[in-house]
């Protein structure tokens, strides 16, 4: 007991307890895949990304009140098509950028499912960028390279069905762009 007792001191006193669960390498470095990861669902309940295991996921950062906001009806397109052959979007609502998401998950909701028709999963609102991002995000950014962090929002993330990410699309590639249906498509099939 007091040799455990030393050792935790000793842990303590050079701060890698506090490097090894801040913010900026919690979950990060140890996950191998996108399955490693859970969210919270926008109406609260818990979204482990094991849930989706052997499927294709196209992971997108969204907003409410962008010039890209129409790009919804594109996503829902997407798992109208793809649905049935293992592919679910995940939304991730966000006010990353400029904050143009709404506050609250039951505004986002309703306006997501009034406006455009969601029935896509969708997870609270998240931070997705920075230090502080949701550790999905931290982790995609440390395996892309840089440039595949969010800049804005609609930022896709094509995960394959093994977990791993194959990946990133800026806010441009819209969801019917040939560029993402073959990604999707070469996906699926593999």
């Amino acid at each position: 007991m007091h040799e455990w007792k030393m050792t935790l001191a000793a842990i303590l006193a050079t701060g890698a307890v506090a490097a090894a669960f801040s913010p900026a390498t919690a979950q990060a470095p140890k996950a191998t895949s996108a399955y490693d990861f859970a969210m919270t669902r926008i109406d609260g309940k818990p979204m482990p990304f094991n849930q989706y295991k052997g499927k294709v996921l196209l992971v997108v950062n969204t907003a409410s009140m962008c010039g890209f906001t129409p790009q919804y009806e594109g996503l829902q397109a997407l798992q109208n098509s793809y649905a049935k052959k293992g592919f679910t979007v995940i939304g991730v609502p966000s006010g990353n950028f400029m904050g143009q998401e709404y506050g609250s998950n039951a505004e986002i909701k309703d306006f997501c499912e009034s406006k455009f028709g969601i029935n896509f999963p969708m997870t609270e609102k998240s931070v997705v960028k920075g230090a502080q991002a949701a550790p999905f995000y931290r982790w995609a950014k440390a395996t892309l390279p840089a440039e595949n962090e969010p800049k804005w929002n609609f930022h896709k993330f094509l995960v394959g069905k093994d977990g791993k990410l194959i990946a990133g699309f800026a806010s441009k590639v819209t969801p019917e762009s040939p560029e993402m249906k073959r990604a999707i498509e070469a996906a699926l099939a593999s």
